[in-house]
């Protein structure tokens, strides 16, 4: 069950997050559980596999800013690693990225 304590034994800035959700503990956690099965996350993926990266940037972009509010830092952080190289177009290994980003993210939804 997804609980305070169970975000923070993750990683999340819990008390940062909370604070941007009103102090809502109930309205945050149901905002991470809405985080967690995202539309944006099999976007990236599906993106960079057909090496479209304009359409990974925007999906990379838009997780960026949902992981970022709820302070989801396990997740937030390769995020935004990828975020970066998509804008400026570089040379990566893209699929590695995302595939730590979707191990995070599915770390965070056993919870």
């Amino acid at each position: 069950m997804l609980t305070i304590e169970s975000l923070k034994a993750f990683g999340a800035n819990t008390d940062e997050g909370v604070a941007r959700c009103v102090n809502n503990e109930a309205f945050y956690i149901r905002m991470v559980g809405k985080a967690v099965v995202d539309p944006n996350f099999d976007k990236l993926s599906t993106s960079v596999a057909s090496g479209d990266l304009d359409a990974a940037f925007e999906a990379a972009h838009a997780l960026k800013g949902i992981l970022g509010n709820l302070s989801l830092t396990p997740v937030l952080e390769p995020v935004k690693t990828i975020t970066e190289l998509l804008r400026s177009k570089e040379n990566a290994d893209y699929a590695s990225l995302v595939n730590e980003i979707i191990e995070k993210k599915n770390a965070l939804a056993a919870l």
